[in-house]
């Protein structure tokens, strides 16, 4: 398995400079086709105060979504030419604007997703619904954070294991990154003895199938001892200065993150490494 189309979300040129960042090396290094996509949001009929439609703000808007638009379009074609590699762009134009939402059909005849972590201080009218992506699309996102540099070799992984669907699928679609990382630990977290495994192999069977690939693995077990589960996948990720999160999306009930919280949400959140999350 490799990554021969990529999806590189881009919604403002602030976020797209960091997605080309990683995702044109990527594609690059898998010989793959780079596709950037961007959404913009029709101008919405506005009155004046006189009750007539307001033209001139109306083409303003439409100026300055165009004007974007175009700006983001030649930053990604001029980078994708300069590195050589094979690359097309779609943009689109809807009521919501959403590059994420909008970008959902596209995104599941692509083999990876590229998408900013969200920037909670970032204008709240080009925020755009990446979490959608994850849990809409049926394909990897990978998740760039906003906050810290990413260097895209992924030397070391991290791939937290709870032998969930979830994880299962996401350890598989991250094979081309983990076969090619220098290190990959498989993490197992509070896992007790049941019926379908023994706590003290868990995720050896996974460490396993990983290493027929040609992946250099190890696995562990731990405990979050209380601080939950997604800040033990952060101290870990410090511990062996992990360049790459791999974990399984899942979500609890609403009300139930609400009182203890959930490791998808903290890590959507917090996101200290580049993160490539299924669901």
């Amino acid at each position: 398995m490799t990554y021969k189309t990529i999806l590189a979300v881009l919604q403002t040129r602030a976020d797209a400079e960091r997605v080309l960042d990683c995702a044109i090396p990527l594609a690059a290094r898998y010989g793959a086709h780079l596709i950037g996509f961007h959404a913009e949001a029709m101008a919405m009929p506005y009155v004046s105060p006189m009750g007539f439609p307001d033209t001139d703000f109306i083409a303003a808007s439409e100026e300055a979504n165009e004007q974007r638009s175009a700006e983001i379009r030649a930053l990604f074609e001029a980078r994708c030419s300069s590195e050589g590699i094979s690359h097309g762009w779609r943009a689109m134009t809807n009521v919501s604007g959403d590059s994420a939402v909008s970008a959902l059909g596209l995104a599941r005849a692509c083999d990876l997703i590229v998408v900013q972590q969200a920037d909670p201080n970032a204008d709240s009218g080009l925020l755009a619904d990446v979490e959608a992506l994850l849990f809409e699309s049926g394909r990897p996102v990978l998740f760039i954070p906003y906050a810290v540099s990413v260097d895209c070799a992924f030397r070391k992984v991290l791939l937290a294991w709870n032998g969930s669907q979830q994880a299962a699928r996401a350890a598989f679609d991250a094979l081309p990154f983990i076969r090619a990382a220098e290190e990959t630990e498989v993490l197992s977290l509070d896992v007790s003895d049941d019926a379908d495994q023994d706590a003290a192999v868990a995720g050896a069977d996974i460490a396993a199938a990983l290493a027929r690939h040609g992946a250099k693995v190890t696995y562990s077990a731990g405990f979050s001892a209380g601080i939950g589960a997604g800040e033990a996948i952060e101290n870990r990720i410090a511990d062996m200065r992990a360049d790459l999160l791999v974990m399984g999306a899942y979500s609890q009930s609403r009300l139930k993150e609400f009182f203890f919280g959930g490791a998808t949400r903290t890590l959507l959140q917090s996101m200290p490494v580049a993160t490539l999350m299924s669901r």
